[in-house]
């Protein structure tokens, strides 16, 4: 059951004031750093609380419960770790060029020891809170494919490409990247790849994704 103080109804603010937002982000950054050193069945209001210098009275009055924290921090780290693979694209870049770009910038994102830690979090959780874990895949998985659909969408029937369905292409472009590498860290027996063979890996999978779909 979501952890409640005994003597408090208060609902979540819209804190405005400059005081009342440095609070909120340092509770936001002890839920962050908590949440996934410790998990969150063995995280409490209590530490946040403590973590971030403030009364649980204090947290409570920002977040109204442990699953509402929990959302808020989780949402709060994807958005931090959400690189910007998608800013400025230039229009008149060839594809190649903006695919390579992008694959670094997500390979880089994905082994990096905060996503890892995170998604390690979230696959613990899976079964025991599937809320929470749509919470997460919708503030950070959904919405890096969301974005790399909207790319193939804009480049579909240019550069010698074609997609029928750019949702499904943006899935095949990301997993790929992904690869054995990403699955093996995750599971603590793999090592990150050096620089060498990173974009070797990157550039395998730009080939690929190219030819696959050459019109």
């Amino acid at each position: 059951m979501p952890e409640h103080p005994l003597n408090d109804s208060t609902s979540p603010s819209a804190p405005g004031r400059p005081k009342d937002l440095a609070k909120r982000q340092a509770i936001l950054g002890a839920a962050k750093n908590l949440f996934v050193r410790n998990g969150y069945a063995s995280t409490s209001m209590d530490a946040v609380a403590a973590e971030a210098g403030v009364s649980k009275l204090t947290v409570y009055s920002h977040f109204t419960d442990k699953e509402t924290l929990f959302s808020a921090a989780v949402v709060a780290r994807c958005e931090e770790q959400m690189p910007e693979l998608f800013v400025d694209l230039p229009h008149n870049a060839p594809a190649e060029k903006v695919l390579l770009s992008i694959a670094r910038g997500f390979q880089t994102l994905i082994n990096s020891p905060e996503s890892l830690d995170l998604h390690r979090l979230m696959i613990a959780l899976g079964s025991q809170e599937p809320k929470l874990s749509r919470v997460f895949f919708e503030a950070g998985p959904h919405r890096i494919l969301q974005e790399m659909e909207r790319f193939l969408t804009r480049i579909n029937d240019t550069n010698g490409l074609h997609f029928d369905s750019p949702a499904s292409a943006a899935e095949h472009f990301l997993s790929l990247v992904k690869g054995a590498c990403n699955f093996r860290l995750l599971i603590g027996c793999g090592e990150l790849p050096d620089e060498q063979s990173a974009e070797q890996h990157v550039q395998e999978v730009v080939a690929l994704f190219l030819r696959a779909y050459r019109s």
